[in-house]
């Protein structure tokens, strides 16, 4: 038996534990009223669409037309651009210092957003690519909304129970997340190094960075840990998402859209820590809109 054969169905368990365990853990430590808060916000809403669904595809468009990538690179780097609502943002806003709350709206928002959207954008920009919004709806709804739901649940009718059993979903979580990234790693690393030379990499940077500032202008005015989690939230885009759809194209596109699932949530974990330590901010700190927006039902 082959290394891949364990390390691929490894890596596959420990990122479905990581999502399904983040989506709890996060609906365990919020209530409901947190979660709709910021969804009320027309301001802060308009800001995530046009960041995530008008300016990283249009950055997207550009990369691929500047840049001298071959054809699966050129889809990859699209369907990526076209997929927000990544299930990454709740512990990345987290490790930022973001407030909690807006991250999670914000998330649910995107995701929601994307069923609609990439049926849409995503054929007109990759015209071979299949996508099946159901497939999309489905994965998301039963591995992020569902026990997102579940943990708000528990957190409203038995609020005592849920702080007691958050902090050990959240560890279940990371030991997923941690478990899932070194697994595929170490079964794709040598499909990983043939990416480095097609462009992807230099891609994946640029929409990052694209994100990063869409993010930053859409939240000028706000509280430092709301801003941190626009801009993470247009940064981070939903791999899981563009993989589902990947699957319907070449395993040359697969490869370099894994690239991208490795690539971005690595840059954007250094870049949440270094955030976090220079703000001082955490999540529960006195004053800080998550905490204040928990205790409203």
């Amino acid at each position: 038996m082959e290394a891949a054969e364990v390390l691929i169905p490894l890596a596959r368990v420990g990122m479905l534990v990581f999502v399904v365990a983040s989506m709890l853990g996060t609906g365990l430590s919020l209530t409901f009223g947190a979660v709709a808060r910021p969804l009320r916000d027309v301001r802060l809403v308009l800001g995530l669409l046009v960041a995530n669904f008008v300016v990283v595809p249009a950055t997207g468009v550009l990369i691929v037309t500047a840049l001298p990538v071959d054809e699966a690179s050129r889809t990859s780097l699209l369907l990526v651009a076209c997929v927000a609502g990544a299930p990454f943002l709740a512990p990345l806003a987290k490790l930022a210092g973001g407030d909690a709350a807006t991250a999670v709206g914000s998330m649910v928002l995107l995701m929601v957003v994307t069923v609609a959207y990439a049926p849409v954008v995503v054929p007109w920009l990759v015209p071979e690519a299949a996508v099946a919004p159901g497939e999309i709806a489905g994965s998301l709804v039963w591995l992020m909304i569902l026990p997102l739901a579940i943990g708000l649940l528990v957190h409203a009718r038995h609020p005592h129970h849920a702080g007691r059993w958050a902090p050990g979903v959240q560890r279940l979580s990371t030991t997923g997340l941690v478990l899932g990234l070194a697994a595929a790693l170490l079964a794709g690393w040598r499909d990983l190094l043939g990416v480095a030379g097609t462009w992807v990499l230099l891609g994946v940077a640029f929409l990052i960075l694209a994100g990063l500032a869409a993010g930053t202008l859409s939240g000028l005015g706000r509280p430092g840990s709301e801003r941190r989690v626009l801009e993470l939230a247009a940064a981070q885009r939903n791999i899981a998402a563009a993989i589902v759809i990947a699957s319907s194209l070449s395993p040359d596109v697969v490869v370099r859209t894994l690239a991208a699932a490795v690539a971005m949530p690595v840059v954007l974990l250094l870049f949440a820590a270094e955030l976090g330590r220079r703000s001082g901010d955490t999540p529960d700190a006195p004053g800080n809109p998550a905490q204040r927006a928990s205790g409203n039902t």
